[in-house]
């Protein structure tokens, strides 16, 4: 079943909570679909409304998560009444807190050099158990098709159930929309800041 969307100035926000998004990104593991999460607040809203082709990127998203408190404000309003706010750092923590038992795997992409390591270690010392798979910071630059193609082989070999992707708005966005068919693994996620 689709979860709800509440329009937002032409985004859709998905109407959910910490549990539903949560409980989503399981049943993508499972099943093995795959979709990407834009992490999104009233900057990707506004963002959205100069550049048609980043909406349509949140709109195309497995879930749009309401990511700051005029997101979910809007929701109640729009008679959403269980919505929340699912913030990046707060769901990578959720997920991550569920890895072991759950026996799901992280590949960390984005971030200065040394950050995506950096953010491996602290969460596998915080999460017992947490299996990381890979990490990547990629070059402050558009990377060309070749090196996109060897990058999306790399985390394809890794074969992780969560890649975490830690660039900015509206870059994460775009990268993600471009190589949701490059990857295999079921659930691609946005999170820009809480890399750091």
């Amino acid at each position: 079943m689709a979860i709800p969307r509440v329009d937002v100035l032409g985004v859709g926000i998905s109407a959910i909570n910490m549990d539903m998004a949560v409980a989503e990104l399981a049943r993508w593991v499972e099943q093995k679909e795959q979709h990407y999460v834009c992490v999104t607040g009233v900057h990707g809203v506004m963002e959205s409304q100069a550049d048609p082709d980043l909406r349509r990127i949140h709109n195309r998203s497995g879930l749009t998560t309401p990511d700051g408190m005029p997101m979910v404000w809007a929701g109640k309003r729009a008679g959403a009444g269980d919505m929340s706010r699912v913030y990046g750092p707060d769901l990578m923590l959720e997920i991550c807190a569920r890895s072991a038992a759950a026996g799901w795997t992280h590949y960390f992409y984005g971030g200065k050099e040394g950050v995506p390591e950096l953010l491996a270690q602290r969460l596998k010392e915080r999460f017992r158990g947490l299996k990381v798979v890979g990490t990547y910071s990629p070059p402050f630059r558009p990377l060309t098709d070749t090196e996109a193609d060897e990058i999306a082989g790399t985390i394809n070999a890794a074969a992780p159930d969560f890649v975490w992707v830690g660039l900015s708005t509206p870059k994460q966005e775009r990268w993600m929309a471009a190589n949701v068919d490059r990857l295999r693994a079921p659930a691609i996620l946005g999170v820009g800041a809480a890399f750091d």
